[in-house]
């Protein structure tokens, strides 16, 4: 009968030992399984891409920067990007379209002219040169001047600065992330630098004539 009974003891000892490796084995298997998890959870750097000047270049693309600040060229389909002189903002010497602005602005209508030039009821607005040359571009722009602009609405970043004028949409570049801004300003930094002295913005003729 005492046989019996220390055969009984060590059986039962047996499984509550096995159980509790097997419990330690989920347990670990689990943690294991969540370190994975967690590691794949993490964001892609650089958005994906293999550096942040192409992440910056590919959301200078999906953001429609070229479309107003990049001067146009006819092409076999149409005006194309001149990409010779990509993001150089409004040309210097190119004139207004001929128009006129007092019943433009009277109607809140708006005129875009092959010069990169805006009409409107705010007066006319010249795209910025945003390429990386450190006299007529952004070249020598801090990141903090950069996100400024979109922070504040001022050109330059700096608060006394003049408003940005239409039909830069500052407001929906503005809903960047700190990180996204940075791959764009890193992108804008890497462009060629393009000589380009762009007009400064004039006023209403509505507003000259009061």
């Amino acid at each position: 009968m005492k046989k019996i009974s220390m055969v009984f003891i060590i059986m039962v000892m047996g499984v509550i030992l096995f159980s509790s490796g097997c419990s330690h084995t989920q347990k670990d298997n689990s943690e294991t399984s969540n370190d994975t998890t967690m590691v794949q959870a993490a964001p892609p750097a650089y958005g994906g891409f293999e550096s942040q000047v192409a992440w910056g270049k590919h959301l200078v693309a999906i953001g429609g920067c070229h479309d107003c600040h990049t001067p146009k060229k006819m092409g076999p389909h149409g005006p194309e990007d001149n990409l010779d002189i990509a993001l150089s903002g409004s040309p210097s010497q190119l004139p207004l379209p001929v128009i006129d602005r007092k019943d433009i602005e009277s109607k809140g209508l708006m005129v875009m002219g092959n010069s990169l030039s805006f009409v409107g009821p705010w007066g006319v607005s010249y795209a910025a040169n945003l390429t990386s040359d450190t006299t007529t571009g952004i070249g020598n722009w801090t990141i903090e001047q950069f996100k400024n602009v979109f922070k504040t609405g001022k050109y330059g970043g700096a608060p006394g600065g003049r408003d940005l004028l239409p039909p830069m949409p500052w407001q929906n570049v503005a809903q960047m992330t700190d990180e996204e801004l940075e791959a764009v300003f890193a992108y804008l930094q890497s462009t060629k630098p393009v000589h380009n002295i762009v007009p400064q913005p004039q006023l209403p003729v509505l507003a000259m004539t009061k």
